[in-house]
């Protein structure tokens, strides 16, 4: 399946129906006075989450969503029908924005959430409304009123408890491939992975979701390389697990430049507890694992495992780690009374 995680759509409510004109004429009823009924409302534009969707690609072939029109309102008071409400249907953890792309109007994150987006135009009065003791033949309706027409961005931030980021080739799509239920692309080169990835890992009475993000490179914060919009994937996440390629020139410096692009981002990924893995252990000796290791003791105030995705060591450490912080994050948001937002599920 493909994905797609930014989409441009246009909306429009459906307009209300106009009121009718017309009066009563019926044999040997001289004065059947006024009986123009009401026109009917506009069908609403309603946004709703469906928990089986996980990506925005149907909306790269249709933009345009047009809701019904009330139908008009005819005589012997016949008022007309509501035009139906048109339901689009979107992946949790799907933001509505305005056409700016600058103003949250909706974060959808529940599964089957609903919110009217654009409500339908009300129907005109008929002129039978209009009658009155003063009045009683009025010759007026109302038109029906226009319906709300709007242009917005849709943007997915998937919902998972761990989010696994590190420069490109640093081992991950590997990882989430060995750990997980995922079948993520595997390259021996950078950016094989273009999109994110999730994956499910199950324990006894435990299950976790894992999102690998593609790499994240210099000035990924700042939107290179839409670094921005990847950074955004792992903002709903529990806790973040960060691999580092220990056989590369300098793993300090590639923990110190991830540690700075997650702060620039500025919506707090640097204060997520987060899991650092020295990656691809069976590539060097040991005593440069342990050189390495106390390195980035200095400079790193996360807990430290080292493992080789490729050849499955260390992953089962790795894991018990990443089960045990899941836990406090949801122990922690369980006593406080804060909802989960880790409820997708591929």
């Amino acid at each position: 399946m493909q994905f797609l995680d930014l989409a441009k759509i246009h909306v429009r409510s459906g307009s209300g129906g106009n009121g009718a004109i017309s009066f009563r004429r019926e044999k040997y009823i001289e004065f059947g006075g006024p009986d123009g009924g009401n026109g009917g409302h506009g069908g609403d534009i309603i946004l709703k989450t469906v928990p089986s969707l996980n990506t925005l690609i149907e909306f790269k072939y249709r933009r345009h969503y047009f809701a019904p029109n009330g139908k008009n309102g005819m005589g012997r008071q016949k008022h007309g029908a509501k035009g139906k409400n048109l339901v689009i249907e979107l992946p949790q953890g799907t933001e509505v924005l305005d056409e700016t792309q600058t103003v949250l109007l909706y974060d959808l994150i529940e599964p089957g959430h609903e919110v009217t987006l654009a409500m339908g135009g009300n129907g005109g009065f008929g002129n039978y409304h209009f009658k009155s003791s003063t009045n009683r033949t009025p010759r007026i309706a109302k038109p029906g009123q226009p319906g709300v027409e709007l242009t917005l961005y849709l943007r997915l931030k998937i919902l998972a408890d761990v989010g696994l980021v590190g420069q490109p080739n640093s081992g991950k799509s590997t990882f989430l491939s060995r750990v997980s239920n995922a079948k993520p692309k595997i390259g021996s080169y950078p950016f094989t992975t273009l999109y994110p990835q999730l994956g499910n890992i199950t324990r006894i009475d435990s299950e976790i979701t894992i999102a690998d993000i593609p790499g994240i490179i210099e000035g990924s914060a700042d939107g290179k390389g839409l670094g921005s919009r990847f950074l955004g994937h792992i903002e709903r996440c529990s806790c973040l697990l960060q691999l580092i390629d220990i056989s590369q020139t300098d793993p300090v410096a590639d923990f110190q430049l991830i540690n700075h692009e997650l702060l620039s981002q500025g919506t707090g990924l640097e204060k997520k507890p987060r899991i650092v893995a020295l990656n691809k252990i069976d590539l060097v000796e040991q005593s440069q694992i342990e050189r390495i290791t106390q390195q980035l003791k200095h400079v790193c105030d996360y807990p430290l495992v080292v493992i080789s995705a490729h050849e499955e060591l260390g992953l089962e450490f790795c894991l018990s780690q990443l089960f045990k912080v899941v836990g406090q994050v949801r122990g922690y948001n369980k006593a406080n009374n804060i909802e989960s937002r880790a409820l997708w599920t591929p």
